[in-house]
């Protein structure tokens, strides 16, 4: 009898050891398995990363620690305790080794906490579809900041960049377009700059608009129609100055009582702002006339003696 009893145990002990070896043996397999789908979709990255965009831009590193520097020692180096390589790396962090369609505001947030620094009252100024122009006056005149002349975008102006889930985690061949997925380290990234730029704005704002336009100088889908101005603050901002803008000699498409303008009038009435339109703002279009000085458009009114 005792002799059954133990080889009871034995055999007990046996389908028990079995039975972890088994357990074992599973969760091993999981693992490899696991690994070799996770191989396997990064193994197939750089077949299916081929987007429609320029691939990030070469030496990076080096252009956004470049222009970082040079912004706070030679245009405000009252922002000289910002830290420009953990800027850098906060940046690279966002986006190396993702997938550059599941980019979200997450994987920027500690970048934008790094760049924000005040921007004075009556300074700010917004534009779409002017981009060229508004760049040069700004640059001729240090009144106004569009987002481009803030650190952030100062560092980030005409640059792209992108990751890949494979070695060596970034993107130099091609990035995603907006209309191949949203969620791309460009369209994210601009989207919350954009936003916080509009929350840091006080006093009399501006805003550059194109009178020459087709579609009309204001659209709700533009950044700064669907996200800059719902974040412009009624309590800080106490005027939207509009100055839209046509081009010297070419088509006038819309003016201040324009059926674009009158809803982004609506929209910011709605939101208690007050509004000053003008068209063709006197100093810009005077910078427009450096290139076409003989143009009609550009000879100012003299009295004869």
């Amino acid at each position: 009898m005792p002799l059954q009893q133990g080889s009871a145990r034995t055999r007990q002990r046996t389908v028990l050891l079995v039975g972890i070896v088994v357990l074992l043996a599973a969760l091993v397999l999981a693992v490899v398995l696991a690994s070799l789908l996770t191989h396997g979709r990064h193994g197939v990255s750089p077949k299916m990363l081929k987007w429609k965009d320029t691939g990030t831009t070469k030496n990076l590193q080096e252009v956004i620690l470049g222009r970082c520097y040079n912004y706070i020692t030679a245009h405000y180096p009252e922002l000289g305790d910002k830290d420009c390589l953990k800027i850098w790396e906060s940046l690279k962090d966002a986006f190396i080794y993702k997938n550059p369609c599941n980019i979200t505001s997450e994987d920027y947030q500690p970048l934008m906490e790094l760049v924000s620094h005040p921007i004075p009252c009556n300074k700010s100024l917004f534009w779409s579809k002017t981009g060229d122009l508004v760049h040069r006056y700004t640059k001729s005149n240090q009144n106004f900041l569009t987002l481009e002349d803030t650190l952030l975008g100062y560092m980030a102006d005409r640059v792209s960049w992108c990751g890949d889930p494979s070695a060596p985690g970034i993107n130099y061949e091609s990035c995603p377009k907006r209309s191949e997925c949203e969620s791309n380290p460009s369209s994210v990234f601009w989207k919350m700059a954009s936003k916080m730029f509009a929350e840091a704005a006080c006093g009399v704002v501006q805003v550059m608009l194109n009178g020459s336009l087709e579609a009309g100088a204001f659209r709700s889908s533009s950044i700064f129609g669907s996200i800059e101005i719902f974040n412009l603050n009624p309590d800080k901002v106490s005027e939207v100055h509009i100055w839209l803008m046509q081009d010297i000699g070419g088509p006038q498409s819309e003016s201040c009582s324009g059926h674009s303008i009158q809803k982004l009038i609506s929209i910011l009435e709605e939101r208690n702002f007050k509004i000053i339109c003008e068209d063709n703002y006197r100093p810009v279009q005077l910078l427009q006339c450096v290139h076409n000085p003989d143009h009609t458009d550009c000879r100012l009114c003299t009295n004869s003696t």
